[in-house]
């Protein structure tokens, strides 16, 4: 593009999210605006997509389309191996038998899953990101580089809670088989995610 926005609207109401996605815009100079800071409607968006990207999509659509602001969505999938596909969470990490589960709810139905099948489970997330400048400028994207690295999801959570990420407490690095929330912020599994999402935004945008 031939001038890049000195603000962005991130469109979500994930404070973790929020927060996430602000230190990937400040290495670029960019300032990031939550809905709040908008006053933006609330809207009830059906995240009906089938992949995170199909529902940042979603709601980066939507929230253009009602503040009529470049906005940018971001979505997350986790996919656990040898878990069998009806209980698969993919898109739908937080809605368990159809209703959507709280943050320690979370923690304590997936922590029952890794006991279950024996104390942990290989995990990864995946995540779609979109950016809406107008109808006609529309960024999406869904690489490797924007993925988590594997990680073991386990059985027995971590005292200290993450809002807005709940399964963080129940996250253990492979090589190091310690909590994320143990080590320093530069060895969170989030590490690929944080280059990827800034090189998003720097080749869209600058």
């Amino acid at each position: 593009m031939n001038s890049h926005p000195t603000q962005l609207i991130c469109g979500t109401t994930n404070k973790g999210k929020i927060d996430f996605m602000r230190r990937r815009l400040e290495p670029l100079g960019i300032e990031m605006l939550s809905l709040a800071d908008v006053n933006a409607p609330k809207l009830d968006i059906d995240e009906s997509g089938n992949s995170p990207l199909e529902n940042a999509k979603i709601k980066a659509l939507a929230y253009y389309r009602a503040l009529k602001q470049p906005v940018f969505s971001a979505d997350s999938g986790l996919y656990l191996d040898g878990v069998d596909d009806a209980r698969q969470p993919g898109v739908h990490v937080r809605r368990v038998g159809g209703r959507n589960l709280t943050d320690d709810e979370m923690i304590e139905y997936y922590s029952s899953l890794a006991a279950e099948m024996g104390g942990s489970i290989t995990a990864r997330y995946r995540n779609g990101i979109c950016l809406v400048m107008d109808e006609e400028h529309i960024y999406e994207y869904m690489g490797d580089d924007i993925a988590s690295e594997k990680f073991l999801l386990v059985a027995t959570p971590h005292k200290i809670r993450t809002e807005g990420f709940p399964l963080d407490s129940l996250s253990v690095e492979i090589a190091s088989g310690k909590y994320y929330r143990d080590l320093p912020e530069h060895q969170e599994k989030y590490t690929e995610e944080k280059d990827g999402f800034t090189e998003f935004f720097r080749r869209v945008l600058l």
